[in-house]
């Protein structure tokens, strides 16, 4: 098979998000995916490794790969402390159809 005959990442995760049960999936995760990406990318910016981006946060090196998962959404708290303690910002956009976080 020749590379140009594959299927694009983008070609398969359209395809999932068809299934309506991975599309509600999908948007429930939507906010842990979007800080998830903002951690990793802020960790990798700075050079920092899990541990001391754990301690610049003041929690564990096992929390922030919690975090960096994007398998648990935060909760508020966790948001501000990542905008104090790291200069991150956050906007969240909460209505009745969408509710969804862009960083």
């Amino acid at each position: 098979m020749k590379l140009s005959e594959l299927t694009s990442a983008d070609e398969v995760k359209a395809e999932a998000l068809s299934n309506p049960a991975v599309r509600a999936e999908w948007d429930r995760t939507a906010v842990a995916r979007d800080v998830a990406s903002r951690v990793v990318r802020y960790r990798v910016e700075h050079g920092l490794s899990q541990a001391e981006l754990g301690a610049k946060l003041r929690v564990s090196q096992p929390y922030v790969a919690r975090l960096e998962s994007g398998d648990q959404t935060p909760t508020l708290a966790t948001l501000a402390r990542l905008a104090q303690r790291l200069g991150l910002e956050f906007h969240i956009d909460v209505t009745p159809t969408n509710v969804r976080m862009t960083a």
